[in-house]
C-alpha cells in the first residue's frame, strides 16, 4: 500500500516573499545605521547623532519588522 499524501507548507508563496521583502527592509535599516565613525578615537565626531542614524534607520528597521509580521499572519488565498 501506497501512502499518497501530498506534502503542503505552512506558508504560501505570496507569504515568502513578503516575508523576504521585510527582512530586506530590514537589512536596509541596518545599513543606514552603519558608519559615524572617527579617523582618530580621542576626538568625538557628531555624526553619530545624524537624523538618518537616531531616527530614519530605527524607523525603517520597524517598518521591516511590521512587514514580517504581516506576512506570518496572511492567510493564503484558497484556491479552487
Amino acid at each position: 500500500m501506497k501512502n499518497n499524501t501530498e506534502k503542503t507548507f505552512l506558508f504560501s508563496k505570496e507569504n515568502y516573499i513578503v516575508l523576504l521583502a521585510g527582512v530586506a527592509v530590514i537589512a536596509l535599516g541596518f545599513l543606514l545605521m552603519a558608519g559615524g565613525n572617527s579617523e582618530d578615537p580621542n576626538v568625538f565626531n557628531e555624526a553619530v547623532f545624524s537624523f538618518r542614524r537616531i531616527r530614519l534607520a530605527p524607523t525603517v528597521i520597524f517598518i521591516g519588522f511590521g512587514i514580517c509580521i504581516y506576512s506570518i499572519f496572511k492567510s493564503p488565498k484558497k484556491q479552487s
